[in-house]
């Protein structure tokens, strides 16, 4: 095991000179008064290693013991991981006492003493490879399985594999053998280094199915589908966190991550508080129990924060492969990337656009493509649709952190400002966000024939009605009521009443905060009826009241039972006000 000794201390980037040989991301340990503290190789000039410490530097001197794991950044990977909360380096927060969290202290992420029933899956004599389901345990309401370790190349025979029964994780529960007659045991336990994508699956096509968020001005204008990739970038308290709350509730997933990766601390602690008293829909039990937290805040030292994206995804994966639908979403991956920029700074790099490291496109792609729609080897689909937030300073859209996203999300959820402070919620503005995903003849093909044939063209539409209104609105602020011809109120206000119905949704609301497909198929074709008729109006002082009231009656819609006794009731009403002024 190589050695070394601490030569220079730049805040958490220790210079170490070795004695022996090292690698690019090598994980090791230095000695500080008897406390090991974690750090990762991040460059190796001649003898010279530099580390990135996870922990405060402070009272570190030169001359201290540094040694060397032989081993990158790991996660470990087991049951039990459901519903806890953990730190970038996967230290369960929950085992930890105090207030404050103690340098140096390192817990273990799994329990090794509980006992877990495990079913066979496998058989002797069965060929199996990395990633093939040996058997199963149920952890909460998932069935976890216990798989072929990752680390395994080419192709085993089962050679025995235990009956029904309860067992540690640490327990053997098969023999391996390859075909050079060498046996390897295994257990319910892996371990997999971070920054490597797990590839043990036989194909990763193009995404093509609609993942539902329940979320309209999602699901309708710019649909997400199920392995895609996202983000929701916009100035502060426009609503990103609650935008990312509504979606993990209401989305069709089996499984939720969330990756605190640097947010403020009171706005963990938010999550901490109130996703243990979510409700599920899906199960009718609380959210906490089938959703896994990464934390880290802006506190915390840099280099963790950076770990803890990575930490998120390799934990995301090892579900996906067991067929399950995993929604990822990090919050927000600016200050993961203010990580990266700080990182760079001190290993004196050429520095990018704002300071940040030049590669950064680059890294945020590679990153966002470990998500995605996968076909197991043995048949079965698993998914990882991430999803993360981006926190440009100001709003302002154009810096590098946003434009790199970009080239690598194929959705684009820009929240505004503007409608954030006239409490339009969600506040995603329609006109600049997008869908990438509407563009694939694949997605195109299942929204035809899952949800409407006329579907992608009759949100190509919406998409222009609204465009036109806003138009409109412009040309009316600008030349005043009077000043524009009669039609400009009547598109103004047929923007308006999308808007209002389809785009705006009330998260208070038992009904309204979630809608599923089939009745957002309805909501549009009846809204897009009304905006295709022609009204008469004397003035433009008749628009206003008429429209209004055209949208009192459709929210009164939205807030009821779909096909409900009053849902028909307040659509018999909507008709015969549509009629009123209706050109014959």
């Amino acid at each position: 095991m190589t050695k070394g000794i601490v030569k220079g201390i730049i805040a958490n980037l220790v210079q170490v000179e070795v004695s022996g040989p090292v690698s690019q991301n090598e994980i090791c340990y230095i000695n500080l008064g008897g406390v090991n503290l974690m750090a990762e190789v991040i460059k190796v000039i001649g003898n010279i290693a530099y580390t990135q410490v996870f922990e405060s530097t402070r009272g570190l001197r030169p001359g201290d013991t540094v040694e060397f794991t032989e081993h990158m950044l790991e996660v470990k990977l087991g049951p039990g991981m459901l519903s806890k909360s953990y730190d970038g380096l996967q230290n369960d927060l929950n085992k930890m006492k105090g207030v404050y969290l103690t340098r140096g202290e390192y817990t273990d992420p799994l329990d090794e003493t509980s006992k877990w029933k495990f079913s066979p899956l496998a058989k002797v004599g069965d060929k199996v490879s990395s990633g093939d389901w040996l058997g199963s345990v149920p952890e909460s309401w998932i069935s976890h399985k216990i798989m072929v370790p990752f680390m395994l190349q080419g192709e085993y025979t089962v050679k025995s594999i235990v009956a029904e029964g309860e067992y540690k994780i640490s327990d053997s529960i098969a023999i391996l053998v390859d075909s050079d007659r060498k046996e390897t045991a295994v257990n319910m336990i892996q371990r997999w280094p971070v920054k490597v994508p797990i590839k043990a699956y036989k194909e990763k096509p193009r995404p093509f199915k609609l993942m539902e968020t329940g979320v309209r001005t999602m699901d309708t204008l710019n649909p997400m589908v199920e392995g895609g990739t996202g983000f929701i970038p916009g100035p502060f308290g426009a609503g990103k966190t609650v935008l990312q709350h509504a979606i993990s509730k209401n989305a069709e997933a089996d499984l939720i991550i969330i990756a605190a990766c640097g947010e403020r601390a009171n706005e963990v602690v938010e999550i901490f508080v109130e996703f243990p008293e979510l409700d599920d829909p899906r199960t009718g039990r609380k959210l906490m129990e089938r959703t896994i937290i990464i934390c880290n805040t802006s506190n915390m030292p840099v280099a963790a924060r950076e770990a803890s994206v990575y930490t998120a995804m390799t934990i995301a994966e090892y579900y996906r492969n067991m067929g399950l639908k995993v929604l990822l979403l990090a919050d927000s991956t600016s200050r993961w990337a203010q990580a990266l920029r700080e990182m760079s700074n001190r290993m004196e790099e050429l520095p990018g656009p704002d300071a940040f490291p030049m590669d950064l496109p680059a890294i945020v792609s590679s990153f966002y493509a470990r998500a995605g729609f996968v076909y197991l080897k043995n048949g079965e689909s698993g998914s990882i649709t991430f999803i993360g937030t981006v926190s440009p300073a100001g709003g302002n859209l154009k810096e590098p952190v946003t434009e790199s996203t970009k080239k690598a999300a194929r959705c684009f959820y820009a929240l505004s400002q503007a409608r954030a402070d006239s409490k339009r919620y969600p506040a995603v503005d329609p006109i600049d966000s997008y869908s990438k995903y509407l563009e694939y003849p694949e997605v195109i093909e299942y929204l035809n024939s899952h949800v409407s044939p006329t579907w992608v063209k009759d949100v190509t539409l919406t998409k222009d009605l609204l465009l036109r209104g806003k138009e409109a609105q412009e040309q009316i602020n600008i030349l005043g009521d009077d000043g524009v011809p009669l039609s400009y109120h009547d598109k103004q206000w047929k923007s308006e009443l999308i808007d209002k119905i389809i785009l705006q949704q009330d998260g208070f609301d038992k009904i309204d905060q979630s809608t599923p497909m089939i009745r957002q198929k309805y909501m549009l074709s009846l809204i897009l009826d009304i905006c295709a008729k022609d009204f008469v109006f004397e003035s433009y002082e008749e628009v206003m009241p008429y429209y209004v009231k055209l949208i009192n009656l459709c929210k009164q819609m939205n807030y009821v039972e779909f096909d409900s006794a009053d849902f028909k009731k307040y659509e018999a009403e909507l008709n015969n006000v549509v009629e009123e002024r209706r050109a014959k």
